[in-house]
């Protein structure tokens, strides 16, 4: 051999960590990870002594694991602030960007806060999302639309009837409550079809025709809109001498001219239909969840979209005071409630009535045992509403919310937020990754967002809890808000003939 030509090295006795590069190439340079266990220390204490708290809340329904624990994190608006007392204020307010499972987490609470005995209300399902979840804990749905079925605005519903089972001072004072919010929800009505609040003097005359028209309806029974018009056309004494006519019917009819007409748009308008007859299904106060589904009523019908959610609003927090009340009389068990308001965008932009009823919901409704979740896109939503005062009212609900709850956002509206919850640069940090959109499959399979199922959840000035939600089969067949697409999947993916 020449010595000229070089040596290949020796390969040594003994294989590198890594191995040789190739089948059977020698040691393994990484150990499987082992499986890991979780348990109490009643259970664990003699496998393992050596054992550490996690840190994380365990009161409430198990949401997801930590994401740098792997703890069990639980939680909801009412345990913890009926049980762990964590939050001052039973409500919740969560954001983040579409299909990252934000209606996903408030269906897995909504099951186990029923379990426990709380009632879900969701008081106008725009989707819906709910409405699957609610018949599966064996509640009520009911749909509200043209041709679907309506609310009549003029019946008290649960209030009257615990009004007239309770009786005596107690009752006569919820039944002043009932006339109080039939007289709100058609003053809600006409202020929609106006496009402004009504005048203090037409809701004097409108209160005095409910009056006249409850004295003379039958018990059992609730009059109707076209009720309401017979009345100001009779023109009797009690509505005569709200509107200081003087025995003058050209003043009278000058007083009630302009109600009249905005009733008459009501029921020939686009309205009509749904408010104008009687309700089709009355809420069951014993049923353990309620749905108001409308979302058989269009995105761009404003109008009907806004007066179903407020009278949706109306009946349900009507039977939930009909609920205390009759607790109170000792005629029912005390029962707890929480509602539901998703895509709050959409009921805000409506109008601004809905605005006030769920500010001060937000601010009352520790006294009316009530929790509430609230969830939309982005703080952004409120500078759409109209005015300064109801932009500041609409930003006040995350500044009382018990829980903030943060999905997927961009880092800018991450600050704007970190400056009402306080966030540090590190939770941003982490919020604003999940907003990143999926990657391109390269197999032309389904790729999920990064941030799908991962919340960060914010109590005032307390650290952020970082979770990560993995939904069962059975919830996934239950919440899906994809199912306008999932039946043509197969279809989607087969070349076409046009395209062979």
């Amino acid at each position: 051999m020449s010595k000229n030509k070089q040596q290949r090295p020796q390969r040594p006795a003994m294989a590198p960590p890594r191995g040789w590069y190739g089948p059977g190439g020698g040691q393994v340079g990484y150990i499987d990870p082992p499986s890991m266990w979780r348990a109490t220390t009643v259970q664990a204490c003699g496998l393992w002594p050596f054992a550490a708290g996690s840190g994380a809340p365990m009161t409430g329904v198990p949401l997801g694991q930590h994401l740098h624990t792997g703890a069990t994190v639980c939680g909801d608006p009412i345990s913890w602030f009926t049980r762990a007392r964590y939050i001052s204020n039973p409500s919740l307010f969560m954001l983040g960007m579409p299909g990252l499972g934000k209606s996903t987490l408030v269906n897995r609470m909504l099951i186990g806060m029923s379990a426990t005995g709380i009632t879900p209300l969701v008081l106008g399902d725009l989707k819906p999302d709910y409405a699957d979840t609610v018949r599966a804990l064996g509640g009520q749905v009911i749909s509200i639309g043209r041709g679907v079925g309506g609310i009549n605005v003029l019946d008290p519903g649960a209030m009257g009837e615990a009004a007239a089972r309770i009786g005596g001072e107690r009752g006569r004072i919820l039944a002043a409550e009932a006339h109080g919010r039939v007289l709100n929800m058609v003053a809600a009505l006409i202020t929609i079809v106006r496009g402004r609040p009504m005048d203090d003097h037409e809701q004097s005359v409108l209160s005095a025709c409910l009056h006249h028209l409850t004295e003379r309806t039958k018990p059992g029974q609730a009059p109707l809109l076209p009720d309401l018009l017979r009345v100001l056309d009779e023109g009797p004494d009690r509505v005569r001498a709200v509107t200081l006519d003087r025995g003058n019917d050209a003043r009278y009819q000058e007083a009630v001219d302009p109600l009249h007409r905005s009733l008459l748009g009501v029921l020939d308008g686009p309205l009509g239909d749904t408010f104008a007859s009687e309700t089709s299904t009355r809420i069951d106060p014993a049923s353990p969840a309620v749905c108001v589904d409308i979302s058989r009523i269009g995105e761009a019908d404003t109008q009907l979209t806004a007066a179903a959610m407020l009278a949706a609003w109306s009946d349900g927090l009507g039977t939930v005071a009909a609920a205390h009340a009759l607790a109170d009389a000792g005629l029912a068990p005390q029962r707890w409630f929480f509602t539901v308001l998703d895509e709050l965008w959409r009921p805000l932009r409506a109008a601004s009535g809905i605005v006030e009823r769920i500010d001060a919901l937000t601010r009352l409704n520790r006294s009316l045992g009530l929790g509430d979740a609230k969830i939309t896109h982005t703080l952004k939503d409120a500078e759409a509403l109209g005015s300064e005062a109801d932009r500041a009212k609409a930003r006040g609900f995350v500044e009382r919310a018990g829980m903030v709850v943060c999905a997927g956002l961009p880092r800018t509206e991450m600050r704007e937020l970190g400056e009402i919850v306080g966030m540090s640069e590190r939770e941003i940090e982490l919020v604003s990754s999940w907003s990143s959109p999926p990657g391109w499959a390269s197999t032309g399979g389904n790729e999920e967002p990064p941030g799908r199922g991962r919340f960060l959840i914010k109590v005032g000035g307390r650290p952020g809890i970082p979770i990560k939600v993995s939904i069962t089969d059975t919830e996934r067949n239950l919440h899906n808000t994809n199912t306008r697409w999932t039946g043509n999947e197969l279809n989607l993916t087969k070349p076409t003939e046009a395209s062979r």
